[in-house]
C-alpha cells in the first residue's frame, strides 16, 4: 500500500497543508523522477486527483495540496494572492527537501505553477500546464459576474449550474466525450465544495476577480502545454500562442474534450503527464495516447 503523509505549513501566518503519496518501490529503489506537485482549480483540493496518484505514483512521489484559500487551508488575506501562493509552493518544496519538483497545473493552478516556474526556474524539473486561462473574453466575464451575484444572493444551486455551463462546451455540433456525465459531476463538485468549506465562496470570488499574469515567457524549464480541442474558456489557438512564449515547449490538443479535459480525458491526461515527467518532451510527431471508447488519439500542433 502507498504511504500517505500530510504536513501542515504556514506562510504569513496562513495555515495550509500538503499531501505526499509514496509507493513502495522495493528495497533501495528510488523514484524515477522528482516529486510531482499537482495544482488544480480554485476548489480542487488535495484529494481530487486519484488518476494522478495511480499513473504518476509508480514513478514519482505525488504531491497534492490545499493551498491558502483552498479546501481545509486558512482563507487568504485581502489583496492580491499570487505572491503568497507562490511562496506556499516554495514552502512545500523546501519542506520536502526537494531541490527540484515536477509541476502540473490545471486551469486556475496554471497561473500558480507558471508564476512559480518564472521566479524559481532552478526549482522546477519539468512543467506541464493544461487548460490555461490565458484570455478571458467579455462574455465569460459577464457570465462570472452573474455567478458572483447568485452566490451573494445565497443561490448555490443556481451558481453551480451556471459555473459548470460556463466551463464547458455545450455546442452539440462539437463532440465532447462524456459531456453530460462531466457536467453533472462539475455541478456536484461545486455544491460539495461550497457546503464543506467556509471560505469556498471567497476563493471563487478571488479566482474570478484575479487576472492571472501569463506574460514574460519562460526559458530553461522543459514544458508541455495541452488543451481540450473545444475549450471555450480560452481557445486552443490562444493557448498555443502562450505555449510559444515558453522556450522549447510543446503544445498538444486532446480530441473530443473542452476545458474539463482532465475530467473527460482523465486517463489520457494522467498518462500524458506521467510520460512527460519521466521521459521528457513529446516528439514532434503526433503523440499516441490510450484510447477510450474508440476515440481518436491526441495530436500536437
Amino acid at each position: 500500500m502507498p504511504e500517505e503523509i500530510i504536513r501542515t505549513l504556514s506562510v504569513d501566518g496562513v495555515r495550509y497543508s500538503y499531501r505526499v503519496l509514496r509507493h513502495d518501490r522495493g528495497a533501495g529503489a528510488a523514484p524515477a523522477t522528482e516529486p510531482a506537485l499537482v495544482l488544480g482549480g480554485a476548489l480542487q483540493g488535495m484529494y481530487g486527483w486519484p488518476q494522478m496518484d495511480d499513473h504518476l505514483g509508480p514513478a514519482a512521489d505525488v504531491v497534492t495540496a490545499d493551498l491558502p484559500g483552498m479546501g481545509s487551508a486558512d482563507p487568504l488575506p485581502p489583496g492580491p494572492s499570487a505572491d503568497i501562493l507562490r511562496r506556499a509552493v516554495l514552502g512545500i518544496a523546501d519542506d520536502l527537501g526537494a531541490p527540484r519538483m515536477n509541476l502540473f497545473g490545471f486551469s486556475y493552478g496554471t497561473a500558480i505553477a507558471f508564476g512559480f516556474a518564472r521566479r524559481h526556474p532552478e526549482r522546477v524539473a519539468r512543467l506541464a500546464l493544461g487548460g490555461v486561462p490565458v484570455h478571458i473574453g467579455a462574455a465569460q466575464v459577464e457570465r462570472w459576474e452573474r455567478g458572483r451575484a447568485l452566490l451573494a444572493a445565497g443561490d448555490q444551486e443556481g451558481f453551480a449550474a451556471l459555473a459548470a455551463d460556463a466551463l464547458m462546451c455545450l455546442d452539440p455540433e462539437r463532440p465532447v466525450y462524456r459531456r453530460e456525465l462531466a457536467r453533472r459531476y462539475v455541478r456536484r463538485s461545486f455544491l460539495h465544495a461550497l457546503a464543506r468549506s467556509p471560505h469556498a465562496a471567497d476563493s471563487l470570488h478571488r479566482a474570478l476577480a484575479d487576472r492571472p499574469d501569463f506574460s514574460g515567457g519562460l526559458s530553461g524549464v522543459p514544458a508541455l502545454v495541452f488543451a481540450g480541442e473545444h475549450d471555450t474558456v480560452t481557445s486552443p489557438e490562444r493557448q498555443r500562442e502562450f505555449a510559444a512564449t515558453i522556450e522549447g515547449s510543446r503544445f498538444l490538443t486532446l480530441p473530443e474534450s473542452d476545458h474539463w479535459v482532465v475530467l473527460e480525458r482523465a486517463v489520457e491526461v494522467a498518462e500524458l503527464v506521467a510520460r512527460f515527467f519521466t521521459e521528457g518532451p513529446p516528439a514532434s510527431a503526433p503523440v499516441s495516447l490510450p484510447r477510450q471508447a474508440g476515440a481518436p488519439v491526441g495530436r500536437t500542433r
